[in-house]
């Protein structure tokens, strides 16, 4: 894809959508979401997808849909869907990607979202316009039909998702292994693992998933980890986890910490006895991994756990213990790279390492035009989050033109508590944690925000 910097707004037409037109960008969970709320605060909005159909990544014909057939929501039903627009009593506590979809293209269609999106269009470019904080954004078709249009808009919503970006390890050996690597970005169907001798590496929820496939499909599975985790079933004392949870967040931290590791040990079984790495972390400071099969699955014989990879040989993986084994098919879950191959990363704060450093995980830092939507790991579901922050935006946005001083002062105040955390405790430093937020810590920051930037009617 061309960079940002390969096109040149002033030398072509740029068309003004007017003060009070905002560009979203991608029409998922996430840019639906802020097209809906945006429209309902009374902004033009102009949403840029390019793909043939809503849903995002939870369209697996999508060609960076990591979607594969089994997948299932990893939140329950109720913590998942928008609050103002709930998923029908009578579907499961965990839908499957296929129900989940059908619930965006409802949601889209329930609130008219779909004639202000302009499908098959792929942005190119975002770029700030003048001092008043609009940006030039240009489009091209994705079958590359035609040339490149430029619409200046009051801001923009960057709502792309960032669970496409294959997150590879470097791996000495790597490169001459005979076996077949893939990312699992790239895996969809079971067929894939039949008859094979499968090495899933990655201990986080989809690592475990497909570790859990494997055990069933493949004629030897391997699942490697570097680091244990507590894995946490998706169901406690009958309940869906992260509905019990959510009923425990006016406990203190230590209590809770320790009420959820009696209930996992005395549900699920110690990690260790599986001969998992025991975690090196209390429960609730890591992204939880919430998979009820994969303990019973080693206990079965069905997977082998094993310690992290060393290197590879031509036909053989070594691992940090020094024994060898040897896959014909290897499968990273080692997660994603946040992308936005449209923009500068100095807009978004980027670091030399690719991660984003937002306010709230939202508002580009110097440009308070510019917003990314669902930018979140959550220790629930995800839907009410990116509608309050859609809400929020829009918001802010009115209270910019409406009382500027104001806004001024709200956005010091956002700037001053940068660096405050979002989650109950703190996490362990890797890539996986980057944008991970505590559910309620994360709404409550939201509510003050929308308190701030409520304007009179």
């Amino acid at each position: 894809m061309p960079s940002s910097t390969e096109f040149d707004s002033a030398s072509s037409p740029v068309y003004d959508r007017g003060d009070d037109t905002v560009c979203v960008i991608g029409a998922g969970l996430s840019g639906l979401a802020a097209v809906k709320n945006l429209k309902e605060h009374g902004f033009g909005v102009d949403c840029y997808e390019r793909e043939t159909t809503v849903g995002g990544a939870w369209n697996w014909r999508n060609d960076r849909s990591p979607m594969f057939a089994s997948t299932h929501l990893i939140s329950s039903r109720t913590t998942t869907e928008f609050p103002d627009f709930p998923m029908p009593d009578d579907w499961p506590d965990y839908p499957d990607h296929a129900r989940y979809l059908t619930y965006l293209e409802r949601y889209a269609d329930h609130f008219g979202l779909r004639p202000h999106v302009w499908f098959g269009t792929e942005v190119v470019s975002v770029r700030p316009a003048d001092e008043a904080g609009r940006w030039d954004v240009t489009t091209q078709s994705t079958g590359r039909a035609g040339g490149t249009r430029t619409h200046r808009y009051l801001a923009v919503v960057v709502a792309n998702g960032h669970n496409w970006a294959p997150r590879m390890p470097r791996i000495d050996g790597l490169d001459d292994y005979r076996g077949k690597v893939i990312h699992a970005s790239g895996y969809k169907d079971p067929a894939e693992l039949r008859g094979r001798k499968v090495l899933v590496v990655g201990g986080g929820n989809t690592g475990a998933d497909l570790a859990v496939e494997a055990g069933a499909q493949a004629a030897r599975t391997w699942h490697s980890t570097r680091r244990g985790y507590w894995y946490t079933p998706k169901y406690l004392l009958g309940r869906p986890a992260d509905q019990l949870h959510a009923r425990t967040q006016g406990l203190p931290l230590r209590v809770r910490q320790w009420l959820h590791r009696l209930l996992v040990t005395k549900t699920a079984g110690d990690p260790a006895r599986f001969g998992l790495p025991v975690p090196d972390h209390r429960p609730y400071e890591s992204h939880p991994v919430l998979n009820g099969q994969l303990l019973p699955a080693i206990g079965h014989g069905d997977i082998t756990p094993v310690p992290d990879v060393a290197r590879f040989h031509r036909t053989e993986v070594e691992l940090t213990d020094g024994r060898t084994i040897d896959p014909d098919l290897v499968v990273f879950a080692t997660g994603y790279q946040p992308r936005f191959e449209f923009l500068d990363p100095a807009l978004t704060g980027t670091d030399a390492d690719g991660r984003p450093h937002l306010l709230l995980h939202a508002f580009a830092p110097r440009h308070p035009t510019l917003a990314v939507a669902g930018l979140l790991q959550p220790d629930s579901g995800l839907g009410p989050l990116v509608h309050w922050q859609a809400v929020a935006f829009a918001r802010w946005l009115r209270l910019r033109a409406a009382d500027p001083d104001r806004a001024a002062r709200v956005w010091q105040r956002l700037q001053a508590e940068a660096d405050r955390p979002l989650t109950a405790t703190r996490v362990t430093g890797s890539p996986r944690h980057w944008f991970e937020v505590g559910y309620r810590n994360y709404l409550t920051a939201l509510q003050r925000l929308l308190d701030e930037t409520e304007v009179p009617a």
